[in-house]
């Protein structure tokens, strides 16, 4: 009894097929054919409808202006830091001044990519003059050249031009306006990359729809960015150096008008009373302070010198390699690649559809 049943369980056991790669690739293909002999005009007639679209798309696409800049951050040996542990850890593929925290400064390693992209050096990029006109700022240009003008001047709560080269009677308004073009800019139009990390190269890419509009953009982000860093690095030093000078100038002031003063009291003791005893001390007051001031000043001239030099070492550059000129190279789509793509998304699209919703099967 017992074996009968185990042979009717084994009869009811279901045997499922192996899994085929190439047969399942076959009814796909089959299926495919099939769509194409079925619904070949429609599909055609989607196919052309898209060529012509892409055709139309490439002609009023508005063109892209590409700026690009290359520089390189030079700091100076004790700013980069290392030395001979750095030398060695280089020869040992370490990189002992990133360890260390001494190659992290401002403009260094990654940092840049970000203050190339603050926000506030954005706004006093787009706030500054557009072609040297003080009515008319960078901002204006590109909210003219977006559309955004007309279109905040039709906006029921705007509903009036916005002008970014003065500060407006709304200057929420206005900064949340500005606010708005700067976020296109960082996130769709400005790029900074380091090409080689091995190397202290950057890249830095504006692309906009107006050719003057890139070429200013990268030029004046990269202006401001460069008088922050070097501010940041030699300020210090910088009104160091000016309050010595200042000081200098006014020690060499006092230098001369002692250097005359000691003239006239020489003169008065070579041409008056010898017995008088006041014309002597005079006389010798004023070559005491005469050599004080000489030594002081001496003095302050060697600090100065060497303050100067300090601040000339210390000073870092940035040394631009590579600067936008014009004719900018443009970004533009072609009309054959707009009839490509047209064609291929229309083409698969029409396909796709048949494939899910099966419309004619």
């Amino acid at each position: 009894m017992s074996v009968e049943n185990n042979q009717n369980n084994t009869s009811n056991i279901i045997n499922e097929p192996n899994f085929s790669m190439s047969e399942w690739v076959k009814e796909w293909a089959s299926l495919i054919i099939q769509i194409l002999k079925n619904n070949f005009k429609i599909i055609l007639l989607a196919t052309l409808v898209g060529g012509v679209l892409g055709i139309t798309y490439s002609f009023l696409k508005s063109p892209r202006y590409i700026a690009d800049t290359v520089f390189l951050v030079e700091e100076s040996k004790s700013m980069a830091g290392g030395g001979l542990l750095s030398s060695l850890g280089g020869s040992l593929g370490m990189d002992i001044t990133g360890l260390t925290g001494s190659n992290n400064t401002v403009l260094s390693g990654d940092n840049v990519l970000e203050l190339l992209k603050s926000k506030t050096f954005m706004a006093q990029c787009l706030k500054m003059p557009y072609s040297n006109d003080s009515n008319y700022s960078i901002a204006d240009k590109y909210a003219e050249v977006y559309k955004y003008k007309s279109k905040w001047a039709n906006d029921s709560k705007i509903g009036r031009e916005i002008s970014f080269a003065k500060p407006d009677k709304d200057y929420r308004l206005q900064d949340s306006l500005l606010k708005i073009i700067i976020n296109r800019i960082e996130e769709k139009e400005l790029t900074v990359v380091k090409p080689d990390k091995k190397l202290g190269f950057f890249k830095m890419t504006v692309i906009t729809k107006e050719e003057n509009l890139s070429k200013l953009i990268s030029e004046k982000i990269l202006k401001i960015a460069t008088d922050f860093y070097i501010e940041t690095k030699v300020g210090r030093l910088r009104k160091n150096v000016a309050r010595l000078e200042k000081r200098t100038d006014s020690i060499y002031v006092l230098l001369n008008y002692k250097t005359q003063s000691t003239r006239q009291d020489a003169l008065l003791l070579l041409n008056g009373n010898f017995s008088n005893v006041n014309e002597a001390i005079n006389s010798e007051i004023s070559q005491r302070d005469k050599g004080m001031l000489t030594s002081i000043y001496g003095q302050l001239v060697t600090n100065l010198e060497a303050s100067k030099a300090s601040l000339i070492q210390e000073t870092p550059t940035v040394q631009i390699v590579d600067s936008p000129v014009f004719p900018l190279e443009k970004s533009e789509t072609k009309w054959y690649m707009g009839l490509l793509i047209g064609l291929f998304i229309s083409f698969f699209s029409s396909i796709l559809y048949f494939l899910v919703f099966k419309t004619s099967l």
